[in-house]
Parts: C-alpha cells; structure tokens; sequence
C-alpha cells in the first residue's frame, strides 16, 4: 500500500526513449496529462543508437513505387526468421499496425519520415523502411522530443525510478529519485514501462545470454534490467530472454557500426587468414556470435569503390571514415599489406566470391551472390567486431501492450513496451529483423498510451 503521495499524474512513463515518447504522444492526443520520468539528463534511449528505420507494410508510398507488401507478408517474413518461435498472432498485429504508426508520426506530430529505397534488408521480402532524413536514431529521437514538447508532455530528466507501488492488482504509483538525490514518490491512474531492457546489465547478459556474455556491449547504458526486478516483484510473466539483437559489423576500437547494406549489395566478411566462414547475409544479428568467434574476436568486412559510395548515404558510415576505421587498397595486394591480411588468401577469396556471383560455384556456406555487382579495385576494408546492441526479451504483453502476470491474466494498469517487453524476434539473435526493435519500440508506445488514456479517461 502506497503511502505519502507528493502529487500525481493520470499517466506516469518510465524512460523517455522511443517507447516512452511514443506512449506519450499518444497519450496526449487523447487529452490525457503524462508524466515521463528519465534516468539520464537528455531523452535518448536505445532509439537515439539505432539508425532509427521503422520498417511499415502496405503503405501509400509503397504502392505508388509499386512495391508489392502487405501486414501478412510482413508478419510471414517475421515467422520465416524467427523459425516459427515467436507470437506469430501479435507479430501480425504489429504488421497491421505499422503503417498507421508510420503515419501517425509523421502526419499528426511531424516526425519526417520517408520509406527508403535502394536495397532490401535481410529477411525482409520487400523495402518497407522508413527513416528520417539522416537515417539516424538521434535524428528520430529529436523529432519525438519536438513532437512531446509541442504536445505539453511533462518530461523530468535525472529523475531514476526506484520503486513501484502496487495495490492488490493495479499500479498505484511510483518513487524516484530526484537530481539532488530526494525520493519522491508520484501516484498514477495508469503505468507504461519503457525502460529498456538488460543488456547493460553484464550479470544478467552472463545469465540469460552466455554466448554475448563477452561481447562488447554497444547499446544505451540506461538498459539495466529494471523491467525484470521488477516482473519478479510483481510476479508478471517474461519470455524470450535469450533474445537479443547483436550487429557483426562493429568497427573495432571505434564502436562505430558499420551498417549491412554494404554486406546485401555485394560486400562479405574475412578472418584473420583471409577466409570467409559464414553466411554473412543471413542478417547481422546472428552474425556477431560468428565474427567473435574468428581469432581475436574480429573480422574485416570487405568492399569497393562502388559500396563505398552506397554507405556515403549514412552518418555511421562518415563518422567510421572520420575515425580512421576504413582501409582502402588501390588493389589486393596494397589492401593486405595494410590490413596484414595473407595476400594469397584474400585474393583467393575475393576470386571465389567473383565466382559466385557469377553463378560458376555454389557458395558452401548458402549465400546466394547471383545478381551483385563483382567487387572490383580500388577495395575498401573495416576491421569489425561482433557486439551487443539491445536485448529483446522481457515482459510479457498483449495486444494492448498491457503486462501479462505469469497465470496469463493482464495487470489492469500496467503496460510494457520497446525493450522492457518482450518483443517478436522468438528466443535467439538469428530471429531479429531488421527495424523489429523500433517497429515494437513505436507501435507498443502508441498501443500502451492510448490504451493507457482510456484507462485514465474511465477508470471503471
């Protein structure tokens, strides 16, 4: 029982991320007060180091490039890679909600949104990415911030969440801590979590994901598992624990990424022998498990001229040119001696993978390379190490994004969502698609907020 009430908000929101904002907007446009409570002095969240895409089905824009998608097919996509092991039923949800989630930012709170073209990200059977104009998560996370403030959104930073308050079943509020180290303690008609999940949290890395356990952790350090003390204190149901979104293109010593439309349009990946060892298009989650299993837990990702010219188009890509990351070789030979690759080897590999794409050889790790371009001088290198970006198990939800307790009968007041929730990339990193933690991230925050103002509107 909740004692000692300073004041209260109809809705409280923990973490000012992608989620959190989100809830928050679509809470306000019911004419609902929130209050966001974040951790760190500015709202960024998991979101702000993403590439901030939101892949969305069967949109306008899509068929007016006469590009052949819909909700089904995007969720058969997330079954298709996920092996079946996922909430097919609320993947399908999310897939059917997508392109009014896309919409909703863009038309109702500016958030300048466009699909993107050019290339179609692993798994995906059409380009359903949407992005801002910089495709970058920091870009987007300003865009939610602008939209909150101009929606009247209460934002309190440096304010770090130490307690729920519960009642029989319902939420009754919350304590946190204030900048100058005071509790507080704020009451609420309705909770949406959106604080990240735990994979800054090495403990619970080493316990529920042991082959990351090692990893260079690249995410927001805000993820530190408080979703899941507090599932276990409420006795609210979790899955999926083991999943998790890695990336198997971090440059090495610069912790910038090196993004994969580089590896889907041609590119491919090396070890220190100058061997390719893995399915590289396959999706760059899974691969960062096989690049920190190479010798020294690294890889060197290898292109050309005309890729190089592709990844211009992104900031994470001018920001590894600027950090010195990328290698370039006016042929083989000058990019080994740079790279300390065997000259022998890599040029061997770069030859077979020529064959491959020219349909003359069956690639013995089942990547199709038949339709790229051959990669061809000057060549371009990135020395890369597998990391770990964000977790994606967590608490479970239902379609109203409303936590599920562990018997399966929904908490009244209490929602969850982005990286606090359990998400729809089934129990490893090979189920992870592409835009899936931001597709999760913004259509769980819309869900949570407008379920969240009913609740507020009409307590009964």
């Amino acid at each position: 029982m909740m004692t000692d009430i300073e004041f209260s908000f109809p809705i409280i929101i923990v973490g000012a991320g992608g989620t959190g904002l989100c809830a928050a907007l679509a809470a306000a446009d019911l004419g609902v007060d929130v209050l966001v409570l974040e951790r760190d002095s500015t709202p960024l969240g998991s979101t702000a180091m993403s590439t901030g895409l939101i892949p969305a089905a069967g949109t306008p824009e899509q068929s007016e490039r006469g590009i052949l998608d819909s909700p089904d097919l995007f969720a058969t996509d997330i079954s298709v890679k996920t092996k079946g092991r996922t909430d097919i039923d609320l993947a399908l949800h999310l897939a059917r909600e997508s392109a009014e989630t896309v919409a909703w930012l863009r038309d109702t709170h500016g958030v300048p949104l466009d699909l993107l073209g050019g290339f179609t990200y692993p798994g995906h059977s059409a380009q359903r990415m949407y992005g801002t104009p910089n495709r970058t998560g920091g870009e987007l996370m300003a865009a939610l911030e602008s939209a909150a403030d101009a929606a009247g959104v209460t934002i309190l930073t440096d304010s770090t969440v130490t307690e729920l308050h519960f009642d029989r079943e319902a939420i009754t509020g919350v304590s946190f801590r204030r900048p100058d180290g005071l509790i507080e303690t704020a009451g609420c008609q309705a909770l949406v979590l959106a604080c990240s999940g735990f994979a800054g949290d090495a403990d619970l890395v080493r316990r529920h994901i042991p082959e990351m356990a090692e990893a260079v952790f690249h995410g927001h350090p805000g993820n530190k598992g408080d979703a899941l003390r507090w599932a276990e204190e409420l006795g609210a149901a979790t899955a999926d624990l083991s999943s998790y979104q890695g990336h198997g293109g971090l440059a090495a010593g610069h912790g910038v990424p090196i993004l994969w439309p580089l590896i889907m349009e041609g590119g491919f990946q090396v070890n220190c022998h100058g061997h390719r060892f893995s399915n590289e298009a396959a999706g760059y989650s899974e691969q960062a498990a096989k690049v920190n299993a190479q010798p020294g837990n690294v890889a060197w990702s290898i292109f050309d001229q005309r890729l190089h010219e592709l990844m211009l188009d992104f900031d994470d890509y001018r920001d590894a040119l600027g950090a010195g990351a990328v290698i370039k070789g006016d042929d083989i030979a000058a990019l080994a001696d740079q790279t300390r690759l065997p000259a022998d080897a890599l040029g061997e590999t770069v030859q077979s993978v020529a064959l491959l794409v020219a349909g003359e050889a069956q690639d013995p790790f089942g990547r199709d390379f038949t339709g790229k371009q051959p990669l061809a001088a000057p060549f371009y290198a990135a020395k890369v190490t597998g990391a770990l970006f964000h977790t994606q198990g967590g608490l479970v939800v239902d379609k109203d994004s409303r936590v599920l307790r562990s018997d399966g009968i929904a908490f009244g007041n209490l929602f969850a969502g982005g990286g606090a929730a359990r998400g729809i990339s089934g129990d490893g990193a090979d189920g992870y698609l592409a835009g899936n933690g931001l597709l999760t991230a913004t259509t769980f925050g819309k869900l949570a907020g407008r379920a969240a103002a009913h609740i507020a509107k009409d307590p009964r």
